[in-house]
């Protein structure tokens, strides 16, 4: 019973995405449509926003499919379509943005964050590490040796 569940889950999730394209938006000219998936898959569902357009079900997501075929249909170059749509909705709608003086934070910001928390965990692991008698002054150091000792 659990293989057979598994197994569900493991084909709705390898063909759930290739089910977003409905069959009444594919193109006649397997080329073309070739080149509409793989565009798609560069832009950013607006909805989803972490789906891209080939991925999505949603409504905005079929129309930018649309418009990405008409304009494919229309004999623009994948370049085009790309420049189209990023003018009508810009550089959010890409999944990869470009390596830009504009989108350094999106490109260092994750490798900023693993490094901050590396240092952290570093910092930490020192810390405990260390004597924990070193934040003593001498006198609470006396104190605790004659503790030990039995002497008070």
């Amino acid at each position: 019973m659990r293989a057979a569940f598994f197994a569900f889950l493991f084909l709705f999730a390898a063909f759930g995405p290739a089910l977003a394209v409905e069959p009444s938006e594919k193109l006649a000219d397997p080329v073309l449509e070739a080149r509409a998936r793989e565009i798609s898959k560069e832009l950013r569902c607006l909805v989803c926003q972490n789906q891209s357009i080939d991925d999505s079900d949603a409504d905005l997501a079929r129309d930018l499919r649309h418009l990405v075929r008409d304009r494919l249909t229309a004999g623009d170059t994948d370049q085009q379509v790309l420049d189209f749509i990023v003018a009508r909705y810009g550089q959010f709608v890409l999944l990869r943005p470009p390596f830009e003086p504009v989108t350094w934070l999106l490109w260092f910001a994750p490798a900023a964050v693993l490094l901050i928390g590396v240092g952290g965990f570093v910092m930490v692991f020192r810390r405990r590490r260390s004597d924990p008698l070193q934040a003593l002054d001498p006198a609470e150091k006396a104190r605790i040796d004659r503790l030990m000792n039995g002497t008070e």
